[in-house]
Parts: C-alpha cells; structure tokens; sequence
C-alpha cells in the first residue's frame, strides 16, 4: 500500500479525474472538469491545484456563479446525468450567488457538485474579507445556506475528512433516486494543508447506476390494476428519459393501446409522431391529452414528480373512479396522490410489466377516443400557428391592459404573435435541434405547441421555472452535444436577469441560438394577475408616471444592440419574414446569435381543461377579485384533497 503527500485541493481534483458512472455495461468518464470564478478564498488552493496538474480535467471560466452552475446543470442534463462538470467559487457572493443553481437542480434531480471555498478552520485570521458572521455561531459561514437545496452537504476543516466526503459525494451524485446538487466546501487553510493520502483512494472508481425491478408483490398489484382498468392513461416523465426507456414505453403502449401525455421533463423521451402520444398534460398542456386525463379511470405515471402543473393541482383526472400508480425510482415520489407505489426503474418495470400483462392478454378499451382527441388539437394547432396581427385580431388572452397592444405596436414595430413565431420556428429550423427553457409563457406553449422525434432535443427545466437558466443551459446543453444546433428560448425578463454566458460561449467557441421573446414585460406573471382581476402592477415595464406609479410608457429595449457589443451575431426580427431570414442566416454562423422577436403581449397559448390552484385574497373591496376568489373555492372542492 503506497502513499502520497499532497494538498487537500490537490487530492480532490485529483480525485474528481478517476470518476467513472457504469450503466448497461457503458462505462463513462463522470467528471469532465470545473467551473470556476477564482476569488481570495479559492484561487489559492484548488486554483493552485487546477494550474499544477488538473490530469484529464478541463478548466471552465465563468462570468457569473449562478450561470455558471446553470451551464453544470445544462450539461449533466444533456448528457442524462452521466457526466458533471463541477463548480468552484470563493466564500461569500461567489458561493451566495450558487444557491438559486443549487436549489434548481435539487428540484429537478440534476447532479451538481459545488465546491466553495470557506472561512478558516482555524479561525485565527477571522474576521476575513467576505465572511459572515453571526453572534450566536462562529461555525456558520455562507455555505450554510446550502444546507437545505442540497441532497449532501459537507465542510473540510481537517485532510482527512476528504475522503469519506468525497465518497459520499460520489453517492449521492450517481443515485438515480437521490441526485441533486452537492455541497462541499472548503476551508481556506485546509486546502492548502497536506495530508498522506492513500493511493487506493486515487484508484479508478466505477460507480454502477442500476435498473431496480419491482418487486413480484408490486408487479402483481400493479398488473391487476392495469387489468381491471378500460381506459388507462401513462405520464411520461422525466425518469423515462433519463431512464432511456423512451422505446420500451412507446412498445409498451402500442402493444395494449394506452395512450400517453408526456410531463416537461419528459418530453423528447418518446416521438411527439408516435399515434399513441398525446403531448403535454396539465396546466400548460393541451387538449388532447387534458382531454383523455378527464376520462381515464387508471393513470400509470412513469419517472413523475406529479406536480401541481402535470396533475392540475389535483383536478385533471376527473373520473370519480380514477386510481393512480406510480413507476419511480425514488420511494418518495412513488407514494404521491395515494398512488400505487412502484419502487423501481422505468425501463426494467415496463419491460416486466409488458410480459405480465401480455399472460393476461390484457388491451384497454379504447375505441376513437384517442384519434378523436389528436384531431381535436391537429386542428388547434393550425389555429395557432396561422394566428396574426390583422384587422381581426384578438387577443388570446383576454385580461389585460387595454393600452398595451397597440401601445407596444407603435413603439416596436413589432407584428409578430408568439404562437405563430413558434410554429414557424419549429419549421425553420433543424429537425433534430435542441430546444431550452425554463420560465414564463414560453414553457407552456412549448409543451402543448412544440414537437419533435429527436431523442433528448427537447430541455425543460420546469420543476423551479428558474429565470435565467435558459441562456446558460443553453451552452450546457451544446457542450454536451456539440455536433447539433441549440436554442434558448427566452423572454426580455429572463434575459435582464441573467445572460452572463453568452460570453463564456464566445470564449469556448460554443455556438448557441437565443431566441429572445420581447414582449415589454412578465407576460405570464401579468396574465395570472390581470386574470385574477388584479392590476398590472409592476409586471409590464414600464416607466414611472407622474403620480409616482409603475404605469408610464412602455420601456423599450434594442437586445440586438445589447448582445453586438459582446460579439454575438445579432438579427431583429419585427413581421414573420424577418423571423423567418434571421433563422436562415443564423444557421450559417459559427458564433453565438441572437434573435430579438418583437412579440405582440397575449399572443401565447392558455389553457385547455385544466385549472390551477393559486392563492388568493379571501377578503376584498374589488369585485373582480372576489368572483376569482368564488371561483377558485369552487374548483378546490373538486380537486382531491392529497
């Protein structure tokens, strides 16, 4: 047995490079490199580190923490969180500025490895420069804030804590049912400090990534249930892609005609073509399969989280008689809406369960409905995709400020209505291009509006609808998938908030496509105000007018002028033609682009049968909010109750 004298910096990264997932017998190397933004409490140590000898990892520069950590969670997503790249930072802002990144991919189960640097283990030198301190603990620093958007959480004050840390690090990061965001940071002075690390902690390490089966009990419950169900119905979940079980689902229900609705995360994983695909279910699904949820009397989720947007906030599946099982490899989603649990992975149970069920010669009884229900929104889609600005244009969403079209109109120039933009996006671009988002209307319309056959091309990080993450991924997901063309679809809102990585693109030489929606506002946040009979307060922009309130003129903004100044290839795009040449040159480019799409404000998409549970003034002056709130009383005494 060999030892080896180093730093703790120098063991982790060290370390990181011998990290390997196994799945199906495919080996792949787990840790491609880090991320960083060097500051005093880390450029010293795992910097010193990186710049010696980083081995196979590559060396990342970030121009903001939490976009950085967004184009981490990009790329392990991409890639179905068989590779990370890690993300390092100093104590205090740097770390601070994680945890929003931290949290998005906890809730969406997106392995993140963060590795911050800290105060003094020795406390001598404290206070130091951007230390918090609190009087009632000297031991709580910034990276305590971690604590609850992370699945593991630890602090190195000692060398040898390393490496049962790093150990369960790995754990967590390469578990299925338990991945999320990881924390580990690192004391200043411990980084530096060295220790006789055992050779055999340095060894190649294969962390296997398992099919659980279920158990004989729960197949037999949950083929039973199958069996004595007419019209079934499965949820497509984020589980089945990252499952790679898209093929065994899309067998699975062409053998028993069940159709299936596919959950955000789950979209891309199986053929928006396949006959048996009914498309986005929920709050921001459509009517084809909102339509079949109300009448099925058994829904088979497969790698849901069933949220409040997939389940309608527990109204969708209105069928009294309706019961639910749940395929997950995580124990706790598996227990959601008193379902039938199945503790199990998506690919191995669908296969088990297809030879059961095929011994009972089991078919569900579904007659026309399911074409029935396709057409149905064949020929809404249509509708959207030809819906302009002309002399008969109305609005979709009706709750609005009366001004606001015609105002932004005369100050844009822009004619374009966000659900043909997408129509005509769909059709200009690339067959097998990525697409990416994250929050606004945007998710909704392209989860009832987008279609693709491309395996994985469809990227939605919808569990926290975190702004700003969809210019960051967006360069995630093309390093992940360098050889095709990636699209961030964004609103002038999350643009505004973060869109420090469009320069980090520039620098990798990693070409990604914004699609920047500019519609003067928070559109979607100002739909469910004005619709709940609210003001449209501080969701437009506009300036303030002489009373001191938020209702002056619109703020107009050149985002093609904004992004030229970083070298980006910029088009403004006003009428559908112009959408339509600057998807065409913009192709040709080898430098990031950017498309600034002047959109009418409530063009988007809204909801086809189904409701969503918000809260509410129970007591108001205002009429309109009290027939809002009647309402919403009304649809919770439908909804079930857990």
């Amino acid at each position: 047995m060999g030892y080896t004298k180093m730093t703790v910096a120098q063991a982790l990264v060290k370390f990181l490079d011998n990290q390997y997932v196994e799945r199906d017998g495919e080996v792949t190397k787990f840790v491609e490199g880090v991320f960083t933004i060097f500051g005093h409490g880390i450029v010293v140590g795992l910097g010193q580190a990186l710049d010696e000898n980083p081995g196979s990892l590559k060396v990342y520069q970030g121009r903001n923490e939490q976009g950085m950590a967004h184009v981490a969670a990009g790329y392990a997503k991409q890639n179905n969180r068989k590779k990370i790249i890690a993300c390092s930072s100093s104590i205090g802002p740097g770390a601070a500025n994680m945890v929003t990144a931290a949290a998005c991919a906890t809730v969406n189960n997106i392995p993140l490895l963060l590795l911050p640097g800290d105060t003094y283990a020795t406390r001598q030198p404290d206070p130091v420069l951007q230390q918090l301190e609190q009087s009632y603990g000297p031991s709580i620093t910034t990276n305590d804030a971690f604590r609850p958007v992370c699945k593991f959480w630890d602090r190195i004050v000692r060398p040898e804590q390393l490496m049962s840390t790093m150990i369960n690090a790995m754990r967590v990061l390469t578990d299925p049912a338990e991945t999320g965001a990881v924390c580990v940071a690192l004391s200043q002075d411990a980084e530096g400090e060295a220790y006789e690390y055992p050779d055999y902690f340095f060894e190649k390490r294969v962390h296997r990534i398992s099919r659980p089966v279920p158990t004989e009990a729960d197949l037999k419950d949950l083929t039973a249930m199958i069996v004595s169900s007419k019209k079934p119905m499965i949820i497509c979940g984020g589980g089945v892609r990252y499952s790679e079980a898209g093929e065994e689902l899309m067998k699975f229900c062409e053998t028993f005609r069940i159709p299936f609705a596919e959950t955000q995360s789950g979209k891309s994983a199986c053929k928006s073509s396949h006959p048996y695909n009914l498309g986005g279910l929920g709050v921001t699904g459509n009517l084809s399969a909102n339509t079949i949820a109300e009448e099925a009397d058994l829904i088979i989720s497969v790698g849901s989280r069933l949220s409040d947007f997939t389940t309608g906030s527990k109204n969708q599946f209105k069928n009294p008689e309706v019961k639910i099982a749940s395929i997950n490899i995580s124990r706790f989603h598996a227990y959601k809406m008193d379902s039938l649990p199945v503790v199990a992975d998506a690919k191995a149970a669908l296969e088990v369960l297809s030879e059961s069920l095929k011994e009972k010669g089991y078919i569900s009884a579904y007659n026309c409905e399911i074409e029935e229900a396709k057409k149905a929104w064949d020929e809404e889609m249509e509708r959207l995709s030809n819906y302009c600005y002309d002399d008969d244009f109305e609005p979709i969403v009706k709750a609005r400020n009366p001004v606001s079209i015609e105002e932004f109109v005369e100050l844009t120039g822009g004619v374009i209505t966000q659900t043909a933009a997408l129509s005509l996006i769909r059709k200009e671009i690339d067959p097998d291009a990525i697409v990416i988002g994250a929050s606004g209307s945007l998710p909704g319309c392209l989860q009832r509006m987008w279609t693709t056959d491309q395996k994985d091309a469809y990227h939605m990080e919808y569990g926290y609808s975190c702004m700003g993450y969809e210019i960051a991924a967006s360069l995630g997901a093309k390093m992940a998938s360098p050889n095709q063309e990636v699209y961030s679809m964004c609103g002038d809102g999350s643009f505004q908030m973060l869109h420090s990585e469009l320069a980090t693109s520039l620098q990798e030489g990693m070409k990604i496509n914004v699609l920047l929606f500019d519609n003067c506002g928070f559109g979607c946040i100002n739909n469910l105000q004005m619709s709940n009979g609210i003001g449209n307060l501080a969701t437009e922009f506009r300036y303030r007018d002489e009373d001191g309130n938020l209702n002056g003129g619109l703020i107009p903004v050149d985002y093609a002028k904004v992004c030229e100044g970083y070298g980006v290839k910029t088009y403004t795009a006003k009428t559908l033609e112009e959408l339509k040449e600057a998807l065409a040159d913009a192709k040709k480019q080898t430098v990031s682009t950017l498309i600034d799409i002047k959109v009418l404000p409530k063009t988007m998409t809204e909801g086809y049968k189904s409701w969503w549970n918000v809260g509410l003034a129970s007591v108001t002056g205002i009429e309109g909010q009290q027939k809002a709130y009647e309402n919403l009383m009304e649809n919770r005494k439908k909804a079930r109750r857990y």
